[in-house]
C-alpha cells in the first residue's frame, strides 16, 4: 500500500496517510475518472469503510481527495449516521485531518495560504473555491480545454456532456452561459473547464 501511495500523492504526506488509513480499516480503491466525483466513500454491507479516488488526479487533489473522504468516514462514526454529508461535523473532521499537511514538505509554498484560507470553513468540493481550484489545476497534465472566465463574451464553447454554450454576462462571481440548443441561462463557476469553439 505505502508503495501504491507514493504514485499518487506527495512523497512527505505518504507515511502520515498510510498511518490514518491503518487506524481507520480503510478499504482504498483507485479507479479511472469519473466525471462527477473525484472520489467517494460509503460503508459496505460486510462492514468496511471504502473509499474510492480517482487516479486522473494530480498528488495535490488527490491527497485533498482522500482526506474529504476519510473526513466522511470519521464525521459519521464520530458523530453519527444523521448527520448532513457536508455539515458542521464533516467541516471539523476534515480540518482536523488535514492541517497537519497543510506544511512546505508536502504542498508547494504558493499554496500555503489559499489552503489555509479554505479550511477555515472547507466546502463539499475544492473545485467550488475557484482561486484554490485554479492553483490546483496547473499540476494536472496538459490538456486543450480552456476556463470560462479567459473566454472572451460570445464565445461559444462546448462542455464534456456535448452540450454547447454561448458566454453571455458574469453575475456576481458566475458567468451566466446560453444553453444554444434550449435557450435556457445556465450559471458556471469560473475554472469550469470547456472546449472553445469556432464562432
Amino acid at each position: 500500500m505505502i508503495d501504491t501511495l507514493a504514485r499518487y500523492i506527495p512523497e512527505h504526506a505518504v507515511k502520515p496517510v498510510f498511518e490514518l488509513i491503518v487506524t481507520h480499516h480503510v478499504h482504498l480503491k483507485i479507479v479511472n475518472e469519473r466525471q462527477t466525483r473525484h472520489g467517494d466513500y460509503r460503508k459496505g454491507l460486510s462492514g468496511k469503510h471504502e473509499i474510492t479516488v480517482n487516479s486522473s488526479l494530480n498528488k495535490y487533489k488527490f491527497l485533498i481527495t482522500l482526506i474529504h473522504e476519510i473526513g466522511h468516514l470519521v464525521a459519521f462514526e464520530k458523530f453519527g449516521r444523521r448527520i448532513k454529508p457536508h455539515g458542521q461535523e464533516w467541516k471539523y473532521s476534515f480540518q482536523q485531518l488535514m492541517v497537519p499537511f497543510i506544511r512546505p514538505e508536502i504542498f508547494p509554498n504558493h499554496l500555503l495560504p489559499l489552503l489555509a484560507r479554505h479550511f477555515r470553513n472547507p466546502t463539499a468540493s475544492s473545485d467550488t473555491d475557484a482561486q484554490l481550484s485554479l492553483a490546483l489545476k496547473q499540476f494536472d497534465k496538459q490538456n486543450d480545454m480552456n476556463y470560462v472566465f479567459e473566454l472572451p463574451y460570445g464565445s461559444v464553447f462546448r462542455i464534456q456532456n456535448g452540450k454547447i454554450f454561448k458566454k453571455i454576462a458574469i453575475r456576481t462571481k458566475r458567468f451566466e452561459c446560453l444553453e444554444i440548443s434550449s435557450g435556457k441561462m445556465y450559471l458556471f463557476n469560473p475554472n469550469a473547464e470547456v472546449e472553445l469553439l469556432p464562432n
